[in-house]
């Protein structure tokens, strides 16, 4: 049986993000905090300012600046610098697991904020993905751990909150404009770290170079292609089930190539973590059979153009940015 495209980008998307984590651990020597943001980000713009023009990407309109200044500014600029900061101390494995959770901080301010109902399943969702950052917290034994931990705890909010703010630009925009302009948003954050950056690729290790670029190309720009590009043919359930199988790809792209064995009681808490988000995500059988479908409508052939773009600006759900690295 063939297997479809979509199903080969969405198995790209959880291996470049996965291997983002890793690839943080590697790229911090020589770049720095600072410089590796900037860099990450800096070539992702610039690979995806090439590719714009041939995956339809529009220019914004005026009106949208402000949510889109937000969305770049929690969650490219701010992100990049709390897990990266945090990826000091805390192994890549664990960080995954951490980013995990950040739609309990999405969910809560929909509620506060949009006014949207929090049900049962999302309350014990909130709970059981809480409890689990709890124990990954206390799981490593020292303080710097601790800490690097709340400061990538910090990053999943930040990501909470750039997937809150995402929602009103989806109405109108697709996921991959949204991701191109917030990322376009957070390099010009981050600008004023440039030369950290330069010194970072003038005097960096070569394997802290390639991991830099490499998080900047794949990651970063083919990731969210290809993450546009199967959520656009497959329905939302069936993207947001392979989010799930990030953290793990993580922990092992990071055994391999880093050699780090995550504390035992931290997979415990990550399980929890992971438990808990897909509580979150998870639709009633009686709502589902309510609405449409995704995956039906993604194979419409009126919903896209030639190349595969999606035509319909106002599907936040199939649009819906994931947690990543």
């Amino acid at each position: 049986m063939k297997i479809p495209k979509a199903f080969w980008a969405l198995a790209l998307t959880v291996i470049t993000w996965a291997s983002a984590f890793p690839a943080i651990r590697v790229g911090l020597d020589g770049f720095g905090v600072a410089g590796l943001s900037l860099g990450r980000l800096m070539v992702a713009s610039i690979a995806l300012a090439v590719a714009a023009p041939f995956l339809g990407v529009r220019v914004p309109e005026r009106r949208d600046l402000p949510m889109i200044v937000l969305c770049g500014l929690t969650g490219m600029s701010a992100y990049q610098i709390l897990l990266n900061w945090g990826e000091v101390h805390v192994s890549a494995g664990i960080a995954s697991l951490l980013i995990a959770v950040a739609p309990v901080f999405s969910v809560l301010l929909a509620a506060a904020f949009l006014g949207e109902r929090i049900t049962w399943l999302k309350t014990a969702g909130s709970l059981v993905a809480i409890a689990g950052v709890a124990v990954i917290v206390l799981a490593g034994g020292h303080a710097e751990y601790t800490a690097s931990a709340w400061v990538v705890l910090a990053a999943a909010a930040v990501q909470g909150t750039y997937h809150f703010a995402t929602k009103p630009l989806l109405a109108r925009y697709t996921g991959l404009e949204v991701a191109c302009y917030a990322m376009w948003a957070g390099t010009l954050f981050l600008l004023p770290v440039l030369p950290r950056m330069v010194h970072g690729f003038a005097t960096a290790p070569a394997d802290a170079v390639v991991s830099t670029v490499f998080l900047g190309i794949f990651p970063s720009a083919i990731g969210f292609v290809a993450w546009g590009y199967a959520v656009a043919r497959l329905s939302l359930a069936s993207s947001t089930a392979a989010l799930y199988l990030v953290p793990p790809v993580a922990l092992i792209v990071a055994y391999v190539w880093l050699g780090e064995v995550p504390p035992p009681l931290s997979l415990v808490g990550g399980v929890l973590g992971i438990a808990g988000v897909a509580l979150i995500n998870h639709r009633p059988r009686r709502a589902a059979s309510t609405a449409p479908v995704d995956g039906d409508e993604a194979g419409r052939s009126d919903d896209q153009d030639g190349k595969g773009n999606s035509l319909t600006a106002g599907r936040s759900d199939r649009s819906k940015d994931p947690s990543r690295g």
